[in-house]
């Protein structure tokens, strides 16, 4: 399979990795980058990274691809996405696939024109074992129709201190904090109620990284923890006073079109991280940790445990609970003999909408209705808007 790479950052770099182990045909022929973060990386595992190319143009029109993996800053995204579409190439987006409303209902009139699925995205959570797991449970009925979810992301800080360094810091490139960091759970939860969100309020700031809890003498520590992660393109060394424009913590409470509700949390200063969530159904409930590793469902009927099972935290190839490798042979498997995901670059637009009418329900300090926006959303995959 040969492949190029516009945006080589770490994550591309370390997939790289990944898919290379898992397919040892996975040949990277070329990128696209002025500064290759993750290319270091690379050659310390020995790993090819083809000819170096100036624009994204030039190496499309250079090279017959099977797959072009987009892993630029979120809001390159789009026109990186539009040129492969234009080139008849298979698309491996990084997410989250685009940053704003307007880039959304662009990319969907983009779809509307292409097979849908040629782009891909990597919401790597829904490869995840323990993911699916809950996903066969639910399907074989012990949870019943769903009532409400509690959900949380809650991430250490040498995570949160890398947001406030790193170009992700500011909205116009990242989309902001939900958009960055937790597009994952959001369309985990989506896929889970089986609904669209029709209903949101936010609630949410800066409340760690801020100047007065900056260190007053910074030691080996608060070197390691806060500047552990490096950052890349536009990095800065200022922690608790950059001119970040993210949030650190936010809250969100979503109802959905077949009225079960959602309770989200996120925060990037926590002490002893976890990504937990509790589903209530009319049959029984599930609850689970995608970093302390567990899945235990219970009947409500008998308070009987029907499932307790252990996942792991990480793997020889993944940093996401077994997900990424998994995903990796998934995506081979799409490109090369056409087998589905379990997830598309629609299921991704939608997480993404949901989480811009959340920043509009944060911002305006207002409810939000999305029936409107959903409706320009469906006129743009059908090339009505």
């Amino acid at each position: 399979m040969k492949v190029g790479i516009v945006g080589l950052g770490y994550r591309l770099g370390y997939l790289a990795h990944v898919f290379t182990q898992v397919r040892p045909d996975f040949q990277i022929v070329g990128y696209v980058d002025p500064d290759p973060a993750g290319l270091p990386s690379m050659q310390e595992r020995d790993i090819g990274a083809g000819r170096h190319f100036s624009t994204l143009e030039d190496m499309l029109e250079t090279e017959k691809l099977d797959l072009l993996m987009v892993g630029s800053p979120n809001f390159c995204h789009l026109e990186h996405i539009r040129l492969g579409l234009e080139h008849g190439v298979k698309i491996f987006s990084e997410k989250p696939v685009v940053t704003d409303l307007e880039q959304t209902l662009e990319l969907a009139r983009l779809l509307s024109r292409f097979p849908a699925d040629q782009l891909m995205v990597g919401l790597v959570m829904r490869y995840a074992p323990l993911y699916t797991e809950l996903r066969r449970a639910q399907a074989e009925g012990i949870l019943g129709n769903i009532a409400s979810i509690e959900a949380a992301e809650h991430i250490a800080p040498f995570h949160g201190a890398f947001f406030m360094r790193d170009w992700r810091r500011y909205d116009k490139y990242s989309g902001g904090f939900l958009m960055e960091k937790c597009c994952h759970d959001l369309d985990l939860y989506n896929s889970i109620v089986g609904a669209r969100p029709m209903r949101v309020a936010s609630f949410g700031g800066r409340r760690s990284f801020t100047p007065e809890n900056m260190p007053t003498n910074w030691g080996a520590n608060d070197t390691e923890v806060y500047f552990r992660k490096p950052s890349g393109w536009m990095g800065t060394d200022r922690v608790f006073d950059s001119d970040a424009d993210i949030v650190d913590s936010q809250t969100a409470l979503i109802e959905y079109a077949n009225g079960a509700s959602l309770a989200f949390h996120a925060n990037s200063n926590v002490a002893d991280q976890f990504r937990r969530f509790c589903i209530i159904g009319a049959k029984g409930m599930a609850e689970g940790d995608f970093i302390r590793g567990f899945l235990r469902m219970h009947d409500a009927r008998t308070s009987e445990c029907v499932i307790d099972r252990e996942f792991p935290r990480s793997t020889a190839l993944s940093v996401h609970y077994g997900a990424d490798e998994q995903m990796a042979a998934d995506v081979y498997d799409h490109v090369t003999k056409g087998r589905p995901l379990p997830v598309s670059a629609i299921d991704a637009l939608e997480a993404g909408l949901l989480i811009f009418m959340i920043e509009q329900a944060r911002r305006t300090k207002t409810v939000v209705e999305l029936g409107d926006s959903w409706a320009r959303f469906d006129a743009a995959l059908a090339s009505e808007e």
